[in-house]
């Protein structure tokens, strides 16, 4: 298998507080062509100039990952490969691998996201309609991408979110050793993990709660960019991102899991956020803004509709009484897990090789 990394939709504007930090991760991801991780699996960085709404731009780009990610299949004597692709400047390479299948996966409005790249969206529509054109099968990973779809619907499918539930399960078991970085912050604590981005998180709300709930202290765990405003705030604590292996470790310091995401953004507003079920997995309390991908969710999840629900329920989480809460959030996701989710593609994408072979 060759897993190739994101190759974007293109660099934010000039005036992006976060452009030079994003070319100089790009940079470093070229330095090496290739990785193989210890499953077998080779992921690629591969180079690609970062002007997508430029056609002659494409066109180089479709040339230099036919040659990259080419030389490398060869070198795996790889052939007549299934093509996965998850963002829609990777359509222009359905074709180039002599492929058996085309699956897109769609995680994201992308056409809405005008924060961090500058593609127009008009390329970005034409980019997606081609590959959903294109795709024998398409994977929406959320309900609102995939109720608002308007094609391809016979060759449509949800394909939800899933949990390492071994993984995060240990949180509730009471055995792991906090974090120190965690540890020494005072309670209670609010946790978050996963990218910290000034459009995604409602800052008006964590300045808020800094005035009228200055003990609660708010911990999150990855990547910041640039135009952060509640970064000197005195009970936020910004941790710099930690390995997978070793989060669990910084989420049993949590006393409440939070997603205090602005989905008053249209962008943010489609996320099926994968933490939510990682967070339930802990059996810890979670407070999250409100998502269509969980409402379904509401018996285990408290879902914040306003500022004063979030002060209400969080409140309310902090001191939960009830013993049997955090064994029915971890049952509500106990199944959902990667295994389930990969045997259910497994089935479809044989399925589908069966029927364009027979047709």
């Amino acid at each position: 298998m060759i897993f190739v990394n994101s190759i974007s939709m293109g660099l934010p504007s000039l005036a992006h507080k976060d452009l030079l930090p994003r070319i100089a991760r790009k940079l470093r991801s070229y330095a090496r062509l290739a990785r193989t991780t210890p499953e077998g699996i080779t992921v690629v960085s591969p180079a690609v100039i970062p002007f997508f709404g430029s056609r002659s731009a494409r066109a180089v780009n479709r040339r230099l990952l036919a040659m990259q990610i080419g030389w490398l299949a060869r070198r795996k004597c790889l052939s007549r490969p299934i093509l996965w692709i998850a963002i829609p400047t990777a359509a222009e390479m359905i074709g180039e691998f002599d492929e058996q299948l085309v699956i897109y996966q769609v995680t994201d409005k992308y056409d809405a996201n005008v924060m961090d790249h500058a593609l127009d969206q008009s390329a970005i529509r034409r980019l997606h309609d081609r590959a959903i054109d294109d795709a024998d099968i398409i994977f929406y990973s959320g309900i609102k991408l995939m109720a608002e779809a308007e094609r391809g619907g016979e060759r449509s499918f949800l394909l939800e979110q899933a949990v390492d539930f071994d993984h995060w399960s240990q949180v509730g078991a009471g055995k792991l050793e906090v974090a120190p970085e965690v540890a020494s912050i005072p309670g209670p604590r609010l946790g978050y993990f996963g990218a910290v981005e000034p459009w995604l998180m409602d800052q008006d709300l964590i300045k808020l709660a800094a005035r009228e709930r200055p003990d609660w202290q708010w911990v999150f765990i990855g990547i910041k960019s640039r135009g952060v405003e509640i970064e000197a705030l005195p009970n936020t604590h910004f941790l710099p991102s930690v390995s997978y292996e070793d989060l669990p470790r910084y989420a049993a310091g949590f006393d409440v899991c939070v997603l205090p995401w602005d989905t008053a953004h249209t962008f943010t507003s489609y996320g099926s956020a994968i933490k939510v079920r990682e967070y339930l997995a802990t059996g810890l309390p979670v407070v999250i803004s409100p998502l269509l991908e969980y409402e379904s969710m509401g018996d285990v999840l408290r879902i914040a509709r306003s500022q004063d629900e979030w002060f209400r329920l969080v409140e309310e989480a902090l001191h939960e009484s009830d013993p049997g809460a955090a064994q029915a959030r971890q049952a509500a996701v106990s199944s959902g897990t990667w295994d389930a989710r990969a045997e259910w593609v497994s089935g479809l994408i044989e399925s589908t090789l069966a029927s364009k072979q027979n047709g």
